[in-house]
């Protein structure tokens, strides 16, 4: 299988409850981060790799996925229309069409992640396959993750960040007395940031609605068959209002170190 055909299966049902302000009208991989949704920011960065087939697993509002796409064209680009006709011409000279083929699949609206996986097993080709959640983005290497997938043999990888605390950190002495004080220091534990690889195995351990993180996981760890791949750069997810607004300032203070296709 060529690189370019390994599918990327995006994570695209829930519903953002913590992030109503944008999610009571779309679906939360259609939240606007400067301008475009952060599901075109997440495809972008696998498409940089050189990754383009994508299933979007889709459930909570979907079909606001699927008119986007639908759309794109005249929503990207400048274009004109014959009213009569309806005859349509796109001018798309300065902003060429993204090579992407991708599969719409209606996963469910209640479905949980793992079931959202395997529900799209009929449309993943091959032995390998990419996943991810629709609402965080990084400066991860997809291609030396894949080849660590590959290195190690085993059927799950998943990608390991460091975030930052919400809190500020306090050092003190026995006596109270404050020696230093940390604004929002960087973690030093991993935590689960999405970016897997999978082999097709995985399917074997997931039913038409499991949670991904909670039995197949903890089975796959029993036996011995997930690695960790420690990314330090950068990470970042769109889970509250707060952190909606957070990454759109750093796209107006020119800070997006996930664009990587720059």
């Amino acid at each position: 299988m060529t690189k370019t055909n390994i599918p990327v299966v995006v994570l695209c049902g829930g519903k953002g409850t913590r992030l109503q302000e944008e999610t009571e009208y779309k679906p939360k991989p259609l939240v606007d981060v400067g301008g475009k949704p952060v599901l075109w920011h997440i495809m972008k960065g696998y498409s940089h790799f050189g990754f383009k087939a994508f299933v979007l697993c889709l459930g909570h509002k979907g079909n606001a996925i699927k008119e986007y796409f639908l759309k794109y064209d005249t929503m990207n680009n400048d274009f004109s229309l014959n009213t009569r006709s309806k005859k349509r011409r796109v001018f798309d000279a300065h902003r060429p069409p993204e090579d992407w083929e991708i599969i719409f699949a209606d996963t469910g609206k209640e479905t949980n992640t793992g079931g959202r996986i395997k529900r799209v097993e009929r449309y993943v080709q091959g032995d390998t396959f990419f996943a991810t959640y629709g609402d965080g983005v990084s400066d991860v290497d997809l291609g030396a993750l894949l080849s660590f997938h590959r290195g190690h043999g085993k059927i799950a990888t998943i990608t390991g960040f460091h975030p930052r605390s919400k809190y500020g950190q306090v050092k003190i002495r026995k006596d109270g007395e404050v020696l230093a004080f940390h604004e929002k220091p960087r973690l030093t534990d991993s935590i689960n940031g999405g970016f897997f690889v999978f082999n097709r195995k995985i399917f074997d351990y997931l039913d038409e609605d499991c949670v991904l993180e909670r039995e197949p996981f903890q089975k796959l760890v029993a036996e011995k068959q997930i690695a960790l791949y420690n990314h330090e750069g950068f990470w970042f997810a769109i889970d509250t209002y707060k952190e909606y607004l957070e990454i759109n300032a750093m796209v107006e203070a020119k800070k997006t170190p996930w664009v990587v296709w720059k």
